[in-house]
């Protein structure tokens, strides 16, 4: 008895197999991206094959959390704009899958992955182009942390032409070379594929000054302490201010990078480039003018103040690079974080080791700190 009729079922009732034609819809598709992981931007090639299977979305490639969010919110936002979603399943990997990646910045090569392995977008516009940005679930583009960085970091690895957030486009076209394309939703993006033009991103210009900026000009007396500021300032000397409470010492303090030379263009980009992959500068600013200043509070942590984490971080001593880190009260700090001080005062960098690898921060920064007197009596006794 054939064992099919014998379950109630007909083989001959059964769909034939589709035979597709050979080379009739496209299902590998490859757009550009870049991601970070910790200070450190790599290029990223985002891999998507939409094959045989069980409808369903595969992330691999080492992504962190936001990453592997990624089908929650490309899914939504192609279907808010009006695209068909893939019936079939969608493996997505972020080449080179060795190294680790964070942040949503790959949601749009994603999203434009598919489309393009579909056949919904052609990819004739995608050699020597790259993707950068957040989706969000009504397909609008968001800006990511460290444009500057990830830009970059395309344009060294032969990128032309970048599509990313109108927000951080202005960022991304202080790269020389890099033709910045800001787009605002999902839909403009794959127009520009379909050959639509859109005109490229002048550079954002540099920050402005500040209109209440800390002038030395304004501290009336203080001769002694005024003087010892300006050689600081001149040598590149570390400062320790002992006084009473409301002597000043705090606001001599935040006087000195107004006395400091003006940042020189590689400063300006490396410094603008640190705190932009830190998530510290506001869409569509340029360059950083003025030199930083850090005040961490006495209760900052190790990692909060040198560096850490996972993915690492950046700390105090970090993004006070070419600028001036001020810690007061300097006797509530604890003396393991003081020590910790020590190597990157003297080589002006942050080794941050963990299992995933390692990470180099820069850490050149003019550090001022004050005490009161009363402390340092007791010290002394």
């Amino acid at each position: 008895m054939n064992p099919g009729l014998a379950h109630g079922l007909r083989y001959s009732s059964l769909p034939a197999p589709v035979v597709r034609p050979r080379g009739a819809m496209p299902v590998l598709s490859r757009v550009r991206t870049a991601a970070l992981w910790g200070l450190e931007a790599l290029p990223v090639e985002c891999e998507v094959d939409v094959g045989p299977g069980l409808p369903g979305f595969v992330l691999v490639g080492l992504p962190d959390a936001t990453g592997r969010e990624a089908r929650d919110r490309v899914w939504p936002a192609l279907r808010n704009a009006g695209f068909q979603l893939p019936d079939r399943k969608v493996t997505v990997n972020l080449a080179p899958a060795e190294r680790r990646k964070e942040g949503a910045s790959a949601d749009l090569a994603v999203a434009l992955g598919v489309l393009v392995a579909t056949g919904q977008a052609p990819r004739e516009r995608l050699d020597g182009t790259a993707a950068l940005g957040e989706l969000a679930l009504d397909a609008r583009l968001r800006g990511v942390r460290g444009t500057l960085p990830l830009a970059e970091a395309l344009w060294r690895a032969g990128v032309t032409s970048l599509l990313c957030a109108a927000d951080c486009a202005p960022e991304a076209a202080l790269v020389e070379g890099l033709s910045v394309h800001a787009v605002g939703t999902l839909l403009e993006a794959v127009e520009w594929l379909r050959g639509a033009e859109l005109p490229c991103q002048a550079p954002a210009p540099p920050d402005p000054e500040p209109a209440t900026c800390e002038d030395l000009r304004d501290v009336r007396g203080q001769t002694v302490a005024r003087r010892a500021l300006e050689i600081a300032a001149a040598g590149g000397h570390h400062l320790l201010y002992v006084g009473p409470p409301g002597a000043g010492k705090s606001m001599l303090a935040r006087r000195l990078p107004g006395i400091l030379p003006p940042l020189e263009p590689e400063e300006a980009l490396v410094v603008t480039r640190l705190h932009s992959a830190a998530g510290l500068r506001r869409p569509g600013r340029g360059l950083m003018t003025r030199r930083p200043y850090r005040a961490p509070h006495h209760t900052v942590s190790s990692a909060g103040l040198v560096g850490g984490g996972s993915p690492p971080r950046p700390g105090e001593i970090s993004l006070a690079h070419h600028g001036v880190l001020f810690l007061d009260e300097l006797s509530e700090f604890a003396r393991g974080l003081l020590d910790a001080l020590r190597q990157p005062l003297e080589n002006g960098t942050v080794t941050i080791v963990r299992a995933s690898g390692a990470s180099e921060f820069p850490a050149r920064a003019l550090l001022v700190t004050a005490m009161n007197e009363r402390v340092l009596a007791f010290v002394e006794k």
